[in-house]
């Protein structure tokens, strides 16, 4: 039982070296003094947990380097926020060990002390996330959409690509134009001309994911799982658009601190219900005008 208690206590030693070296990095990274300062705070905590913990087991614990290179380069693509916040989430378990252990003044601090901190965090792209999900959830739902009724009213892989590829960029000059407006006329707390490029940005990207299963896939492909080449390109672009809105979601879930399954759900319906509906027209459209 008590080398049990050790190797668990080792363990969370282990993670607060982890976090510590984490946290420190992260730290020297920050050119914003304010953010550098909260993670040094942080870092100095888990720094002052794991000397503790070691003075119960007796040992020196390493950080883990994977999981410090992972996080790092996890904050340089999706930012401070999100990363912070997914080594909270891992927090909060180690809180529910340190009170199994008997260690709840360890668990207060853990569930208290960061999360004081972490609110105090500024990251300017975060005031950019409404942008960003305005490009990506109305190219996403519009585009998948038209590209769904073109399929059928068409048939031709590069004819819908290139009917796809025009709607979708001057789609994404329009949006981003709105945006822009948008910003100016309700003086949000953003820059009206990024919040512009920000829409801009996911929509074109959202619209080259969607149409790229028409580019590359051939019109001589043989039928697979008895669908034709163009049906298995919207199949594709289906998948594709699923995996978008589940990645994105799962992003502003973290950072919101919101139920990913209710955001996923809403934005799945939406599309695969546009794109039933868009199917269905554009049989109807193509024996009316004889296509």
């Amino acid at each position: 039982m008590v080398a049990n208690s050790q190797r668990r206590l080792f363990a969370l030693q282990r993670m607060e070296a982890t976090e510590v070296e984490v946290y420190t990095r992260l730290a020297r990274k920050q050119k914003d003094p304010h953010n550098r300062q909260i993670l040094q705070e942080i870092a100095e905590e888990e720094s002052r947990h794991e000397e503790i913990l070691a003075k119960e087991t007796g040992k020196v614990a390493k950080p883990i380097m994977w999981k410090v290179w992972l996080h790092t380069r996890l904050a340089w693509l999706f930012g401070l926020t999100f990363t912070i916040k997914m080594l909270e989430r891992i927090e909060r378990n180690a809180s529910t060990e340190y009170r199994k252990l008997g260690y709840d003044d360890l668990a207060d601090e853990e569930d208290s002390h960061e999360e004081r901190l972490i609110g105090m965090l500024k990251e300017d792209r975060l005031k950019y996330i409404g942008s960003v999900v305005l490009g990506m959830s109305d190219a996403l739902i519009e585009l998948t959409g038209a590209l769904a009724g073109l399929t059928f009213a068409f048939a031709d892989l590069k004819l819908v690509a290139l009917a796809g590829l025009i709607t979708g960029i001057a789609a994404a000059f329009s949006m981003g134009a709105s945006e822009y407006l948008s910003s100016r006329t309700e003086k949000k707390d953003t820059n009206p001309l990024t919040a512009a490029m920000f829409t801009w940005i996911a929509y074109l990207l959202t619209v080259f994911l969607l149409v790229a299963p028409y580019l590359i896939i051939s019109p001589d492909t043989s039928p697979v799982y008895g669908l034709e080449p163009h049906v298995l390109a919207l199949v594709c672009t289906l998948i594709i658009g699923i995996v978008v809105i589940a990645s994105f979601n799962f992003y502003v879930s973290v950072v919101e601190e919101v139920s990913f399954l209710h955001r996923f759900s809403e934005m799945a319906g939406l599309l695969f219900a546009v794109s039933l509906i868009s199917f269905g027209i554009g049989i109807v459209l193509s024996n009316w005008l004889g296509f």
